[in-house]
């Protein structure tokens, strides 16, 4: 059986707020999870102590005996300390999109014809 430690979603529209739970990783988000090991309010402001709560042990218990993290629940666990910190890389995201690269194209291709005409004179 391959053990997720992950966020099901509860709350209501629009009011979102999560339970951390150790689940089979083939059952449905919000279905059936063995335990629930922790709580992760996003409504609260982000110092707020009541924001992400953990039970570590049970977590380091799980992680034991093979469980794997969901990115989010990682970065919770980075943040109290429990686990190493991973290096992320995403190099696209400081990248222009594609509307900003055509806006800066024509900008240059502008500058390079206003430097030609001045040359010309």
């Amino acid at each position: 059986m391959a053990l997720k430690i992950r966020l099901a979603r509860g709350g209501s529209k629009k009011r979102p707020f999560y339970r951390i739970v150790v689940a089979d990783s083939r059952m449905p988000r919000d279905g059936r999870f063995i335990e629930k090991v922790g709580i992760y309010n996003p409504l609260l402001a982000k110092d707020s102590e009541d924001r992400v709560k953990m039970d570590v042990e049970r977590i380091q218990h799980w992680i034991a005996q093979g469980a794997q993290t969901t990115d989010r629940v990682s970065r919770f666990l980075e943040a109290a300390g429990v686990v190493e910190k991973k290096e992320r890389s995403n190099p696209k995201k400081g990248t222009p999109g594609k509307a900003a690269q055509e806006r800066a194209e024509a900008k240059a291709a502008k500058a390079a014809e206003g430097a030609e005409s001045a040359d010309a004179e």
